[in-house]
């Protein structure tokens, strides 16, 4: 079992964010955006400075969170930008051994629902075999597109695409976020999936118009004590990685405004993470 996080959330730069990685003693990190740019989008020389980077801070890289079939990119986008995402990314992952790319299933463009499921499926098998055959596994994030329409599709998605290389990332904080007070059945729906877990925490909306906040591990509707809890029972020895959204939102583009509040509520909540982490190990024992 081992912490990270998705690291641009605690400053831009990928020296800042190696900083806070190391500030709470976590060996792993988790790569979106470095030095302002998504990874996979890295020049070779830019690249190769992240490598060399990485390497001196003796600190390996446990997922790249990709834009793959993520909020900003519907059901109708052009398929080859996600292709050309995944054939940047392999080699960068093979390189830096990194074992998991994060996607998502495709938002809908007013297709109807049969039309966009077969799709977004047909794409994420394309995807899941470029995968396979590059040796990494891509990770379903519990967010936007049909496989998050509901518990239902978010199990049924992995028997339709039916891929080894096809897993599932569970984002403890999207039901709530997304208006759905049901965490516990989402968590359910991914379980036998699960092979990497995102720690964000949610209100819920608090009543008409509210959309809730994000808010600390330990507090929110987002049932991480019992999701952990129950995970490490089970024999999970996966990576809890943190997505705090309390200082930056890059989907609903909230961006950092005040560097160092950013830089310390990211250190604050992995702290707060890796406690409630801890402590649900010495309850699964």
């Amino acid at each position: 079992m081992f912490m990270s996080g998705i690291a641009d959330e605690a400053g831009a730069s990928l020296e800042t964010q190696l900083k806070a990685h190391k500030e709470l003693g976590w060996s792993h990190i988790e790569l979106r955006n470095v030095n302002g740019k998504p990874f996979s989008d890295l020049s070779e020389s830019e690249f190769n400075k992240v490598c060399d980077q990485l390497a001196e801070a003796k600190m390996q890289v446990s997922c790249h969170a990709s834009a793959i079939a993520n909020w900003a990119c519907k059901i109708t986008t052009p398929f080859e930008r996600d292709l050309g995402i995944m054939q940047r990314a392999i080699p960068q992952m093979k390189r830096l051994n990194i074992p998991f790319i994060r996607v998502m299933s495709y938002p809908n463009d007013n297709w109807e629902e049969s039309a966009w499921r077969d799709e977004a499926v047909r794409r994420l098998k394309i995807l899941a075999q470029m995968a396979s055959d590059g040796g990494v596994t891509m990770v379903l994030e519990n967010c936007d597109g049909w496989g998050s329409l509901n518990p239902a599709s978010f199990s049924r998605i992995f028997e339709l695409v039916n891929s080894s290389a096809f897993k599932a990332v569970y984002d403890t904080g999207n039901a709530a976020g997304h208006g759905d007070k049901d965490t516990w059945a989402w968590y359910q729906a991914a379980k036998p999936h699960i092979v990497y877990v995102h720690i964000k925490a949610h209100t819920g909306p608090r009543g008409e118009g509210d959309k809730g906040d994000h808010v600390w591990p330990d507090s929110g509707e987002s049932m991480i004590v019992e999701t952990v809890t129950d995970l490490l029972k089970s024999g999970y020895k996966g990576g809890f990685s943190i997505e705090p959204h309390m200082k930056a939102v890059i989907h609903e583009g909230k961006a950092i405004t005040d560097a160092e509040a950013a830089y310390q509520t990211y250190v604050e909540y992995g702290r707060r993470a890796t406690a409630l982490v801890k402590k649900a190990m010495t309850v699964s024992l």
